[in-house]
C-alpha cells in the first residue's frame, strides 16, 4: 500500500483511495465525548482537518478517522507550521508521517515572515486562507477546526473586556456558514480536560506548544488564571457559556434582520447618509456601525473595539460640516457635510493634531488612553497634575524647535536628540506622538521619555495616560 502514496509540492496524495480503520464506536462514547450528537454526518463529505499536531486537534482527527469508514469521510489534513519553535519540524514531519499511515490527504504550508501586526490575528488570517485555498482544490464540504468550551469562554471572556456588539459576545458557535462550504467546531461541549482524557484513553499522541502558558498573551492570562477560579466554582460552568453564547446568538440573528433593513435606509455605496442614520434607535445605529468596520476591515476587524465605534459616533454628531479621524492600520473616518465613510489612506500623513479628552487612536497604529490606575513606571505611562499645566492636552506631530524639561536636568533637551539617543528611524519620527499641553509644552513623549511633569506614584496625580 505503500507504494500508492507519491509526494508533489509537499503533498502527500493516495494512489487509490483504500482504507481501513476501526470504527471503534462504543469506545467513543467514553467520557461522553461523541461528536455525533454534536454534528450531523452525511455520508461522502468531504472534511478539510485544520490540525495543529496540538492535544485539541488530535483528538478531533482520532474521532474522524474512527467514524470514517461508518459514514465514507473523505479527509484531509490542514496544517500550518508558524516556524516560532524549532519543534515544529518535528510536528509537521509527524504529521505527514501519521497521514501517510492513515491513508489520509495531507496539505501542508509554512509561515516564512509576519508583519508587524498583531501576532495571533495575523496567523489566524495566514491560518484561515490557507484552510480555504485547501478547501477549494479538493471541493470540500467542511472545514473541522478543534475549538473547544474552553476556547469559548475564553473568546467571550476577552471579548466582553475589550468591547464588542452583541454578535461579538456570543463567541463563536458550531456551525458557521461560508459561501461555498461551513466551519464545524464538533468539539465545542467538550473541555479541555475531556479532550485530554480522551487522548489519553485512546493512546493518541500529540505535542505540546509551550507558548500556549506565556502570560504575554492575553488569552493565556485567561486560560490560566481566570478559567480555573470559574470552574472551581462551578465544574459544569462551561456549559452555563455555551447557553450564554446561544441565547445571545439567537437575539443577535433577531436583531440581524432589523439592522440590515435600517443598513438599507441609510447606507448607499458603503456611505452612511447622516441625516437617515440618525433617526434609527440607538442600539440599531451601534449595529451599523460595526456592520461598516466589519465590511472594511475584514480579517484585521480584530483592530476595532467598543472605544472605535464610540469616536465614530462622535465624528457622525459633530456640529462641524467636515471632520477626519484617524483609525488603525491607516484608515480614515471621513465626514462630509452629510455622509460619513472609512477610507484607507497609507503614509497620507506627515503631521497631525489630536485634541485628548479619553482615548486617541494614532497614525503610526498606536493609542494613546486615559486609564484609572496602573504599577507601570515605564516611558509608557505618563502622570500629570491638571493644576501644573494647561489644558486640554494635544497629541501632535513633533516641531522644529520642540524641547522637553526633564526632571532633575537642569534646561531642556531638544527632542530631535532624544530620538537620537533613542535610535528612533528617522521615518518613524515623522509620525511619532508628541503630548503638549494648551500653551505647547511638551509634556511626554510616549514610550521614550518622561517631562518634569510626570509625577511619581507618591506625588499629587489627577490624570493617567498609557501609551501601547
Amino acid at each position: 500500500m505503500d507504494d500508492s502514496f507519491y509526494k508533489i509540492s509537499g503533498i502527500v496524495l493516495v494512489g487509490s483511495f483504500i482504507f481501513r480503520y476501526n470504527s471503534g464506536g462504543d469506545e467513543m462514547k467514553k467520557n461522553n465525548l461523541n461528536i455525533e450528537n454534536h454534528f450531523s454526518f452525511q455520508k461522502g463529505l468531504k472534511i478539510v482537518i485544520g490540525c495543529s499536531g496540538g492535544p485539541d486537534s488530535m483528538a478531533l482527527f482520532d474521532m474522524l478517522l474512527r467514524l470514517r469508514e461508518k459514514y465514507q469521510l473523505f479527509l484531509v489534513c490542514a496544517h500550518v507550521n508558524h516556524n516560532l519553535r524549532k519543534e515544529s519540524i518535528e510536528e509537521e514531519a509527524y504529521l505527514r508521517q501519521f497521514c501517510k499511515d492513515h491513508f489520509v490527504f495531507y496539505e501542508t504550508m509554512t509561515i516564512e515572515k509576519y508583519g508587524e501586526d498583531n501576532f495571533h490575528n495575523e496567523a489566524r488570517t495566514i491560518r484561515y486562507h490557507f484552510f480555504e485555498d485547501i478547501i477549494r482544490k479538493y471541493h470540500a464540504d467542511i472545514l473541522m477546526t478543534a475549538h473547544h468550551a474552553d476556547d469559548l469562554m475564553e473568546t467571550i471572556l476577552m471579548r466582553i473586556s475589550r468591547g464588542s456588539n452583541l454578535g461579538g459576545y456570543s463567541g463563536f458557535h458550531t456551525i458557521t456558514s461560508k459561501d461555498n462550504y461551513v466551519i464545524a467546531r464538533p468539539l465545542i461541549s467538550f473541555t479541555k480536560d475531556e479532550l485530554e482524557e480522551y487522548n489519553k484513553v485512546h493512546h493518541v499522541k500529540y505535542f505540546i506548544d509551550r507558548s500556549n502558558k506565556e502570560s504575554k498573551y492575553t488569552r493565556n492570562r485567561y486560560r490560566k488564571e481566570v478559567l480555573p477560579f470559574l470552574k472551581k466554582e462551578d465544574i459544569r460552568i462551561h456549559e452555563k457559556f455555551l447557553k450564554f453564547s446561544e441565547v445571545l446568538y439567537q437575539a443577535n440573528s433577531y436583531i440581524e434582520k432589523e439592522t440590515k433593513k435600517a443598513r438599507e435606509r441609510v447606507i448607499c455605496d458603503n456611505r452612511l447618509r447622516i441625516d437617515s442614520f440618525l433617526k434609527e434607535e440607538p442600539f440599531i445605529q451601534k449595529e451599523i456601525l460595526y456592520f461598516l468596520f466589519s465590511e472594511f476591515y475584514q480579517d484585521d476587524l480584530i483592530l476595532v473595539s467598543d472605544k472605535h465605534i464610540d469616536l465614530m459616533y462622535q465624528l457622525i454628531t459633530s456640529r462641524r460640516a467636515n471632520l477626519t479621524y484617524n483609525l488603525p492600520n491607516e484608515v480614515v473616518a471621513i465626514k462630509s457635510y452629510n455622509e460619513c465613510y472609512l477610507e484607507r489612506r497609507p503614509d497620507f500623513l506627515s503631521t497631525y493634531e489630536i485634541e485628548f479628552s479619553s482615548f486617541a487612536t494614532l497614525p503610526n497604529g498606536h493609542i494613546i488612553e486615559k486609564i484609572d490606575e496602573t504599577s507601570d513606571n515605564s516611558n509608557f505611562v505618563c502622570r500629570l497634575d491638571s493644576r501644573e499645566i494647561q489644558l486640554p492636552i494635544t497629541i501632535r506631530t513633533r516641531k522644529i524647535g520642540d524641547r522637553m524639561s526633564i526632571k532633575g536636568l537642569n534646561g531642556t533637551k531638544k527632542l530631535k536628540d532624544i530620538f537620537i539617543n533613542s535610535k528612533v528611524d528617522i521615518q518613524k519620527r515623522e509620525l511619532w506622538p508628541v503630548v503638549v499641553d494648551a500653551c505647547g509644552t511638551v509634556l511626554w513623549l510616549p514610550g521614550l521619555k518622561k517631562s518634569k511633569f510626570n509625577k511619581t506614584k507618591v506625588e499629587s496625580y489627577d490624570i493617567i495616560m498609557k501609551y501601547r
